[in-house]
């Protein structure tokens, strides 16, 4: 089965070049209509990439507008999807994909280059989620993409704002993805790894830059957001290679009250760190459940009877 976005509507922040701008192209040549949003000047003007991939969408047939919000003002980014409902009338996808880097050690790192960071990436993506949310429940239909990174889900130096600002998308997806389920507005992570003005500075070996495709990253958004999509996927995608993250709890061990020491839980480590039977946990509930049953299987207290 062919996806296509025929009537939709689509947000793309960031989109003026790099990944954004392949995701915009990509959903526009699949029917999507798309806000094409990346930041204007300082005195508003707006950025000639945003207006030159609207042109190429228009030129292949496609509708598009230019939008330069920026992500981390809330007030800027409810006149931007106001924007796209007087003109199209409903909100159906939303890529939260607009970021900057500021990497230093920690060490040297100032306080308002973290806040920065987190300002654009995380604050940036709730923004724009929340503009869009009640508009999405009302239709009962959404599909939401927060761009994470590997530099979150499992560190990078110098990149100590960036990862986590990285890693708190994924909160939002896993609490926004319960949230939206009864209204039908499903809610993933894209962790990419390509070519874009943001990595060319990083990766110096050129033969690994041409592998690193927008296009290879675009093909896991374009199934994120399709209507068959998954729900709570951190999906990863990088030169043709796809995989799916996921956050395991193991199993763990019990000590009674008594044994209840730090002496007693370093020396029942290895048991405690054993990943045979780890498990992935869908809500925080979950975890409460399997911490008080293996208490109360231990006491002999059946919780099943009241």
């Amino acid at each position: 089965m062919t996806i296509r976005y025929n009537n939709q509507v689509a947000i793309v922040t960031g989109a003026g070049a790099g990944l954004g701008r392949s995701h915009a192209l990509a959903l526009a040549a699949r029917g999507a209509k798309v806000v094409v949003n990346d930041l204007a000047s300082a005195n508003g003007e707006m950025s000639a990439g945003a207006l030159a991939v609207v042109a190429e969408i228009e030129k292949a047939g496609g509708e598009a507008m230019a939008n330069g919000a920026n992500v981390a003002d809330m007030q800027q980014v409810q006149s931007m999807v106001e924007q796209a409902m007087e003109k199209w009338g409903r909100i159906d996808i939303l890529v939260n994909n607009a970021g900057i880097l500021r990497d230093k050690s920690f060490s040297k790192m100032s306080i308002e280059d973290f806040k920065l960071v987190v300002d654009v990436h995380l604050m940036g993506s709730v923004n724009c989620t929340k503009a869009v949310w009640e508009i999405m429940k009302q239709q009962n239909y959404g599909r939401i993409v927060m761009t994470t990174s590997s530099s979150g889900l499992y560190g990078n130096f110098g990149q100590a704002n960036y990862g986590a600002a990285k890693m708190a998308v994924v909160g939002l997806m896993n609490t926004l993805c319960i949230e939206g389920q009864k209204n039908n507005i499903q809610v993933n992570c894209l962790s990419p790894t390509a070519r874009t003005a943001m990595t060319e500075e990083l990766i110096e070996d050129k033969r690994v830059l041409e592998l690193m495709t927008v296009e290879s990253v675009t093909t896991g958004l374009l199934v994120l957001v399709a209507e068959n999509a998954p729900n709570r996927t951190i999906l990863g995608c990088g030169a043709g290679g796809y995989a799916r993250a996921i956050i395991k709890e193991t199993d763990g061990i019990y000590l009674s009250p008594e044994e209840q020491t730090p002496e007693n839980l370093l020396a029942n480590w290895a048991t405690l760190d054993d990943q045979k039977n780890a498990e992935e946990l869908k809500a925080g509930w979950m975890q409460t459940n399997k911490y008080v049953a293996k208490a109360a299987a231990s006491l002999g207290v059946d919780l099943s009877s009241k």
